[in-house]
């Protein structure tokens, strides 16, 4: 690691072969946390190169327990985080309008690092059952449309850099990644990133993709669709660009969005909103996200007749129905 710091030190880039090499390494336990820190904080005073994180990435999908859902047109709603909104868990939330819409789900998350709630939080505080027996998601995802997979039983790599994220609260390109590691290599991606920047670059890495992925970022510094302002989307090298209007939204005041700072008010707004009880700012902005779901899966549909089936998914109460069902599994 020495060698590789100086490299890095002197203003240096890794090639996507060495960038691979090197986190294949820190997964495999080979260096300190105090490396591994130092290693995190190069790339805290500098933007990462599409080449470095192509190379992270697909060290971390070598290394990791993939989990073969093949047979299902999938797709996975996850944010980098990082954004410093604490915004409730707009992406999980999401994820079950989706479901009730009559799309197939794989969501990836884990507890909250840079933020009070992750999704792995919620999944937990309802009752849902940790595991990465294929034959338990895969019953899920057949029978309720949705399955989770918490990250840290499908990367055993990554509990030798826990410790040290854990310790400098702030996000690292281990954020960048997560959406990117998804190990049931869902097809279909909506992901929300906290910056222009990391917008391009997800644009730049999954241009070489098979996999359809929609980059959403909401431009006064949200990573997800905030309906507070102006939101840029990326898909296949196409650029757009949405208004709140544009979806059939009034604009969303920033404090309408707040998520609360425990887990118990985290799951509290949740099931308001797949109850269909919650606030119309916190519904538009669970809506639009789930629009945007949809649209990743058919980009010819209007955004007007997406967002009329996520609505339909919520206030149907399926939405909530695939819910109850994915818990009364466990």
């Amino acid at each position: 690691m020495k060698e590789v710091l100086e490299y890095l030190f002197e203003g240096h880039s890794l090639t996507q072969k060495e960038a691979q090499e090197v986190l294949t390494r820190i997964g495999q336990n080979y260096f300190s946390e105090i490396e591994i820190s130092s290693f995190l904080t190069v790339y805290q005073m500098r933007r990462i190169t599409p080449e470095e994180m192509a190379g992270f990435r697909n060290a971390l999908l070598d290394l990791c327990l993939a989990v073969d859902l093949s047979d299902f047109e999938t797709i996975d709603v996850c944010g980098t985080g990082g954004d410093g909104k604490n915004t409730f868990n707009i992406s999980t939330i999401s994820s079950f309008v989706l479901a009730g819409a009559g799309f197939r789900v794989v969501k990836h998350g884990n507890f909250g690092v840079s933020g009070p709630v992750g999704s792995s939080n919620l999944f937990e505080q309802a009752g849902y059952r940790f595991s990465n027996d294929s034959r338990k998601l895969r019953r899920e995802v057949e029978e309720a449309g949705i399955t989770f997979l918490h990250a840290p039983l499908f990367h055993p790599a990554m509990k030798y850099v826990a410790p040290v994220r854990k310790t400098l609260r702030t996000k690292t390109f281990f954020n960048m990644l997560g959406p990117m590691i998804n190990p049931a290599f869902p097809r279909y991606q909506l992901i929300g990133v906290y910056s222009p920047a990391v917008q391009d670059l997800y644009g730049q890495v999954y241009r070489e993709q098979g996999n359809r992925c929609l980059i959403v970022h909401s431009l006064d510094g949200y990573d997800e669709i905030s309906l507070t302002g102006r939101v840029r989307l990326l898909s296949g090298g196409r650029e757009e660009f949405l208004e709140p209007a544009t979806l059939g939204f009034d604009p969303v005041a920033p404090e309408a969005l707040a998520g609360g700072k425990t887990v118990a008010a985290a799951a509290s707004v949740f099931m308001e909103l797949l109850s269909n009880r919650a606030t119309p700012a916190q519904k538009n902005v669970v809506l639009a996200n789930a629009a945007a779901g949809i649209r990743c899966f058919r980009p010819e549909t209007s955004w007007e007749a997406c967002v009329a089936a996520a609505r339909e998914s919520l206030e149907s109460g399926k939405a909530l129905a695939r819910f109850k069902h994915l818990i009364d599994m466990q």
